[in-house]
């Protein structure tokens, strides 16, 4: 597990502007979905309004090279994912694109296309996507970073920035908390020493014998 920093998002991202994959990696890192849950996603399941979308289906490649389209795996993964609004102004701006090409190529796009695809609207290689982020990972200074780990620093800035265990689940379509506890356990005891803090701060404005003797202890 590699985890990338505000600062790598940035990076990343940056070199991705010039590539196709751009709001590819940019809904990746900022809700946390699934390889097979992004490319499976199509412009019926986003409501750009609301700022939202649905996990539905996902998209995979058999063997035999064959892309299929499945329904998750549990009722967890079938789920309702908010989006920040960078995220929203991201999407919106890739549909007006993928929109005026499909014009240019005189191909229909109705609201069951995809929303990541190829440029005449067939599903992207799975492989090809990974080989994608693993080069632009590099250019940006970030080697060993896997696809896989936007999920995780996505889940991972979010506790860190105090957002609740149990939303994170929500948002990741983990099975149980307790698998978002156990996976991301190695962000937990820095949170622990923030919400003791913060709670002996929210205390001591109503108890000032508590505050004086705090402060003097620290004298």
């Amino acid at each position: 597990m590699h985890i990338l920093n505000e600062g790598d998002i940035a990076k990343l991202l940056e070199v991705a502007k010039a590539t196709p994959y751009y709001s590819l990696f940019y809904i990746a890192l900022y809700t946390g979905m699934r390889r097979s849950e992004l490319l499976g996603l199509r412009w019926v399941d986003v409501d750009l309004d609301l700022s939202q979308l649905s996990v539905t289906r996902t998209l995979h490649r058999l063997r035999n090279g064959t892309i299929v389209f499945q329904q998750p795996k549990t009722a967890k993964s079938r789920r309702m994912i908010a989006l920040p609004p960078s995220a929203t102004l991201v999407l919106r701006e890739h549909y007006v694109k993928q929109e005026a090409g499909r014009i240019l190529l005189n191909i229909p796009f109705p609201p069951e296309d995809l929303v990541f695809s190829q440029s005449d609207g067939k599903p992207l290689q799975p492989d090809t996507v990974t080989h994608a982020w693993i080069k632009l990972a590099r250019s940006a200074g970030l080697r060993g970073v896997r696809l896989h780990d936007s999920r995780h620093s996505h889940a991972t800035i979010m506790l860190k920035a105090g957002i609740h265990p149990k939303v994170v689940q929500e948002r990741l379509g983990h099975s149980s908390i307790q698998t978002t506890i156990d996976t991301y356990s190695h962000v937990l005891p820095g949170l622990q020493e923030a919400a003791a803090q913060r709670f002996d701060e929210g205390l001591r404005r109503h108890t000032p014998n508590v505050k004086n003797r705090v402060l003097s202890e620290k004298e």
